[in-house]
Order: C-alpha cells, then sequence, then structure tokens
C-alpha cells in the first residue's frame, strides 16, 4: 500500500467522481482508476461501487476512509518534523547601513536555525511584494499607506549632510541647513522618493531659500563620487555614513532639531510573517 494510492482514493471519494478527482490531482483519470485498482486487490475488497452514471463508497471504502485519512496526516506531520524552518524573506534598502547588520546579528542570535533571504528593492516594490505575500516584511521609511499592508514603527533615522571634504563647513561639528544655501543640492528624482526630498526641499525653505538643483545621479555612490570633485551637497541616512568610506566626502549632522525620517517595518495586515515577534525583538535590540 503507497501514500500515493491513499491520497487517490481519498480524493475521489471525496468528489465521488473520477474525472474530478484526476482534475483535482493534476493527473489524467487512466491514472486515478489503476493506482485504485491496484489497492483493491492489495486489500481484496471493492472500494467504489461505480455505474456508468455514479459512483459510491462500498462499506468497505467507508471503513477505510477515516483510516485512511489518519494515515496521510501522520506522513504529512512526519514530513513537517524532519522539514528545514521557514526562512524569513526581508526586503531591504541600502541606506539601513548599520541598522541592519545590527538587526540581522540579534536576530540570529535569538533564531540561528531560521534562514534569512535579504531583497534589496525600491520601497514601492518591497510594499507591492509584502502585500501580495512575496516577502514576509520590508523595511520602509515613511511608506504611503497602502491596502493589505500594516507598517510597525521601528526607529526614527537622522540624515547627515555629506559635503566636499575641501569644503570649510566640512570640519564643523554640525551645520544648519541655512549654511548650504550657496551649494547646488543633488537629491534623487521625487518619485524616486517623495518622503526624502519633501523633507530636505521643506528644510531648505523653511530656511528662506530654495535649493540651486544640482546634477541628478543615478545612484548615492556616483553623488558621492561627484561630491568629491566639485562643491556639491545631499544629505545620506546617519546610519548609512557609518558604513560609507569616501575620503573626498565629509558626512556633517544637522544642527537639532536636524533632519529625520521615521523607519518601519511593512508586514501584511491579515497575516504576520512567521518568527515576527522574534524579528521585532532583534529591532528593539538595535534600539538599545
Amino acid at each position: 500500500m503507497e501514500l500515493r494510492q491513499l491520497t487517490y482514493f481519498v480524493t475521489v471519494a471525496e468528489e465521488l467522481h473520477f474525472g474530478r478527482a484526476a482534475e483535482r490531482l493534476h493527473i489524467v483519470q487512466s491514472a486515478v482508476s489503476m493506482q485504485i485498482q491496484r489497492l483493491e486487490r492489495e486489500l481484496g475488497a471493492e472500494l467504489f461501487d461505480r455505474t456508468p452514471r455514479r459512483v459510491r463508497l462500498t462499506p468497505a471504502g467507508e471503513r477505510l476512509l477515516p483510516e485512511a485519512r489518519t494515515v496521510l496526516a501522520a506522513a504529512e506531520r512526519a514530513r513537517a518534523a524532519v522539514a528545514p524552518p521557514p526562512g524569513l524573506r526581508i526586503g531591504t534598502s541600502t541606506g539601513l547601513g548599520a541598522h541592519l547588520d545590527r538587526v540581522l546579528a540579534a536576530f540570529a542570535r535569538r533564531a540561528p536555525d531560521v534562514p534569512v533571504e535579504l531583497f534589496s528593492l525600491p520601497a514601492a516594490e518591497r510594499l507591492e511584494r509584502v502585500a501580495r505575500g512575496r516577502l514576509d516584511a520590508a523595511f520602509v521609511r515613511a511608506a504611503e499607506p497602502r491596502q493589505g499592508v500594516h507598517v510597525l514603527p521601528l526607529w526614527p533615522d537622522p540624515l547627515v549632510a555629506a559635503l566636499p571634504a575641501a569644503h570649510p563647513l566640512a570640519g564643523r561639528e554640525e551645520i544648519g541647513v541655512e549654511e548650504l544655501a550657496e551649494l547646488p543640492l543633488s537629491l534623487t528624482e521625487r518619485r524616486n522618493n517623495p518622503a526624502l526630498v519633501d523633507l530636505v526641499v521643506g528644510a531648505c525653505h523653511e530656511a528662506g531659500f530654495t535649493p540651486v538643483p544640482g546634477p541628478a545621479s543615478g545612484s548615492l555612490q556616483d553623488t558621492l563620487a561627484t561630491i568629491g570633485t566639485r562643491p556639491l551637497w545631499t544629505v545620506v541616512y546617519a546610519s548609512h555614513a557609518r558604513v560609507l568610506h569616501s575620503p573626498r566626502v565629509a558626512f556633517v549632522p544637522f544642527r537639532p532639531p536636524g533632519l529625520a525620517l521615521s523607519t518601519g517595518l511593512a508586514v501584511r495586515a491579515a497575516a504576520g510573517p512567521p518568527h515576527l515577534d522574534t524579528l521585532l525583538l532583534a529591532c528593539g535590540d538595535h534600539e538599545n
């Protein structure tokens, strides 16, 4: 007696139709009939009363059905007992910097047997994948509300100014936004990160000036390389600046209250991912 034969038997018993059972099993009807016949020969009993108009269980089939379901359930439990633990698929962005390293280290201490797979994606795609269940969670900043996604607040992410290392302001412990009025500002296009662009441009307006637009670059690395060769400025998350190595670029904090965006963890609103509590604890470890 094979598990496959019991699976076919239970499916036919539920459908009481060989054709519909074959469709559920994604195999041809003749294969279902052949395996049921083999099971009947092995057991020495007919399990179905077949007529051209209907299929029904015989008394022997009725007695076998609950036992077959018990065997199949036990087989599934056995598979689950030895299966590797489900992993965690997390959406990230490059700006997380030291935050991500510390959270992953804290999670590994709490759940060493749980594999973590990281996906660096644009913010909109991170949210889309969480909503569709293709990511278990995603780190996001100042995320726009999205149906089916709940964002759990984590921590504020301060921004620092990135300046040419040779600029007079580069040696300061902190600067005000107004001191950057004469330098062109290089930012990503607003459609790529509306919250960040609105925050920085709004801070410039509050400081009494409209920033001079600098060259738009395709990546932060390109922007920093340009800043190292000409008078420009941009903003970088402080957590990311700590892991960057750009000798021709200086990272200077803004004078309080500074500039910051909130970081949160996006998860499906319907059901949280596996190990969510452990991941949140790891994020809390990071905050400490």
